[in-house]
Parts: structure tokens; sequence; C-alpha cells
């Protein structure tokens, strides 16, 4: 199946800003601290650890994770949204809620703070039980059915909609205009064989030339526990432990500096792309893929060693 961005399914007149991928990749990033995503429980969404998470928006979205520590008290949380404020203030992410009251008890100490976005994530079964305040921009989640499609029609009151699809039932939203921003969450499927809809137009930003990787540059995760992640699914990659550790002395680690800085040139198999400056990819979709934080199994596209790009536009992977 092939989604085009021309079609009137995905134009910004029906509110879609984004497609696979998270809303921030369109700017241009500092390689500083931007945004915190902190997590506040294992989570009740659909997808769960065990079972694989085929999201490209996974990071932002209610997911279900394994707990290897006890959680953070809410001081601690409260302590590192406030430390988050004075250094740098831009997004704050809260997902994996356990507990709609601690959601929106958080939600409501962060804007206290002068923090410039504050994005509680909420399941669309939960959204009308939830009391948040105007200063607040709800991402409303929801998985695609004729039924809450209808149900969105009316929401009121939230910033966003994350909007979880397959590739197969895309063409079926091309009809619907909806009251808010929309970021669509396409379900990856375990392997490129599976894929049944356009990846090229799932990667592209529309925007040429960022410096670093337009999805992990100024990005901080933050778990239950307290561990610090470059992305809130790469689990296995632990920068540091709030627990033990300030946000200031957390962003001064190498391993986190890696991945803010990382370039798309730095990944063997976009270096000679002529789409790479504007291309998005997961790393994390493609470290659980292939095993490698640098793997390319979501991409068509294939360069052997020594290709001349410029005497071929592209070769598609067999």
């Amino acid at each position: 199946m092939e989604v085009s961005g021309n079609d009137g399914a995905f134009n910004k007149a029906r509110n879609i800003v984004t497609f696979a991928k998270p809303p921030w990749v369109e700017r241009e990033h500092s390689g500083k601290l931007e945004r915190l995503i902190l997590q506040l429980g294992s989570g009740k969404g659909v997808f769960s650890e065990v079972e694989g998470i085929p999201r490209s928006i996974g990071c932002i979205g209610n997911n279900r994770f394994i707990l290897r520590d006890t959680p953070m008290e809410l001081d601690l949380i409260e302590s590192v949204i406030r430390e988050f404020a004075m250094i740098s203030g831009r997004d704050l992410y809260l997902t994996n809620y356990d507990e709609l009251s601690i959601l929106e008890e958080v939600s409501h100490f962060s804007v206290t703070l002068p923090i410039e976005n504050v994005y509680p994530v909420v399941r669309i079964e939960d959204f009308k039980k939830a009391s948040f305040s105007t200063d607040v921009k709800p991402i409303v989640e929801v998985r695609y059915s004729r039924r809450n499609m209808e149900r969105l029609q009316d929401i009121e009151g939230a910033h966003a909609i994350l909007l979880m699809i397959k590739g197969e039932e895309i063409w079926s939203i091309k009809n619907f205009s909806f009251p808010c921003e929309v970021y669509i969450d396409v379900l990856f499927p375990g392997s490129l064989r599976k894929v049944d809809f356009d990846l090229m137009e799932a990667k592209r930003i529309f925007k040429a030339h960022m410096t670093f990787h337009p999805c992990l540059s100024g990005t901080l995760a933050i778990t239950p526990e307290g561990f610090a992640l470059p992305c809130p699914l790469l689990r296995n990659f632990i920068v540091g432990n709030v627990k033990e550790l300030s946000l200031k002395q957390i962003l001064r680690k190498r391993r986190l500096k890696k991945f803010w800085k990382l370039k798309k040139e730095d990944i063997d198999g976009c270096k000679l792309c002529p789409f790479n400056s504007t291309c998005h990819d997961c790393r994390a979709l493609e470290y659980y893929a292939s095993g490698d934080i640098m793997g390319l199994e979501y991409c068509p596209l294939d360069y052997p060693p020594g290709y001349n790009v410029q005497k071929s536009f592209y070769v598609v992977k067999n």
C-alpha cells in the first residue's frame, strides 16, 4: 500500500501533523536537553514489553513495561521535574501512568513551574474522567476503530490525538476531520517483509539539513524506577539513575551525548543515501528488530559498499 503525503488523507488541513514519527522531529535541534519524557508507572496500555511494542511513537504512548526496581516516590518525581524546569523547561511528557490521580497530581504540579509545555498522555478510556489544569496540553491515545473514530469527532479539551493504526487501515481515516492535532502512530510489523505501508513516506520529515538525529537529539527519558534513558523504548541503554544522580550529572554522561550528537551520516547504511537529510528513522525499532542500534531492518533502500549514488536514484532491497 502506498501512502502519499500529497493526498488529502495526510495534510495539515485535516490536522494530521506527524506520520510515524514523534511531533518534535521537524524541529532543528541544538544537541542540548529539550524534552523530558517522564514515565509515572509500568503502564496499562495495549502493548507490552514482553510481547513487543510495534510502535513508531511508542516513546510517548502508554505501553506496559516491566519494572526492574521500586518506583520513584512522588517527592523525587517532583524534584526531577523542578530541576528540568531550571535546566530547560521546554517540553515535559508524562506517560505510562498507573493511577489517573498520579497523572493529574504531577500535571498540576508541573504547570506551577516555568515549563513551556506539559503534555500528559492519557488513554481515551480515561480522558473524560481526568481533571487537568487548562494550562496542560493533554494527548489522547486511541487505537483505531470505527467506534473510537466516532468518539474522537466531538472530543473536547485535547491538545492532540495519538492515533495507533495498522498500515492496512490508513486509508480508512482519509475522510475524517479531527478537532485537534493528530499524530499518526503506525503499528510496525516484526520485519520489513511484513510492512504494508509506504516506508519512505513514513520516514520523510519534510525538512532538510537536520544536523542531529531528529528523534533522539535533546531527548531524555526517566523510567518509573528512576533509570535515565536516551529513549523510553531503549531500555537496555541506561545512562544513569535519578535516585543516585542529579539531572545535571546525568546530562554530562558521554553515553547520553553520543545519542544526542548522532547524525544520519554516522549510520553506515545512511551516509550515502540521498534521503538522509529528510528521513526519520526509529533507532529503538531498528534495535529490537536487528539487535544493532545502528541497524537498518526497516529501510527499503540498500547501498552496497562502494555503490555510486550518483549513477542511480536508489536501489530497492529484495
